[in-house]
């Protein structure tokens, strides 16, 4: 394999990677903007809007080391693909969900699987990357992607939201990860 084919394979994995990353922090914000018009349809108060975002956060926070664990008993690469893939169908439930518990497990499930998924990511950027200088480009690549992801959700969850449905905030996914695990 002559060098210029595993260099350039590293940067295809870095664009997988950074999908994965992307799709992680998109959907912290992305479902804010949406919440409004899934409450309004689904007939949730205001007191249980919080829910929606806290199952997320609670379940993503707690369960990141136990998803590294779990990177590493399985291998990295499969504890990506089912995080992506996890993810995506989690993502579909809480698209098509008809009730707010529905909806709150769903988040709840994105969290879990994003916690499977977030420490595989990172841990795949380590080890693919073992040049100094092309370590410091992998990760600089891989933080602007999550500082820019949050903008991202914010902007793409207001279009979402405005020209198709709320739902769509959540459905995005699929059309992120499948793809991704494909590819990966």
């Amino acid at each position: 394999m002559s060098p210029s084919s595993h260099h350039e394979r590293r940067w295809l994995i870095l664009a997988l990677i950074g999908i994965a990353q992307l799709m992680i922090v998109l959907d912290l914000t992305i479902v804010n903007i949406a919440l409004p018009s899934a409450q309004e349809d689904l007939g949730f108060s205001n007191d249980a809007r919080q829910w929606v975002i806290t199952a997320y956060a609670l379940s993503f926070g707690s369960l990141l080391l136990l998803g590294g664990k779990l990177g590493d008993l399985f291998g990295r690469k499969w504890a990506f693909i089912g995080g992506l893939l996890g993810f995506a169908a989690a993502s579909a439930v809480g698209g098509a969900a008809g009730t707010f518990g529905v909806l709150v497990a769903a988040r709840a499930a994105q969290g879990v699987f994003g916690a499977l998924l977030a420490p595989s990511a990172l841990a795949l950027l380590a080890i693919t990357f073992t040049d100094p200088a092309e370590r410091g480009k992998a990760f600089g690549i891989f933080g602007a992607i999550a500082g820019g992801g949050s903008a991202i959700g914010l902007l793409l969850g207001g279009i979402l939201t405005e020209w198709l449905d709320w739902r769509w905030c959540l459905y995005v996914n699929l059309l992120i990860a499948v793809p991704a695990a494909l590819a990966a």
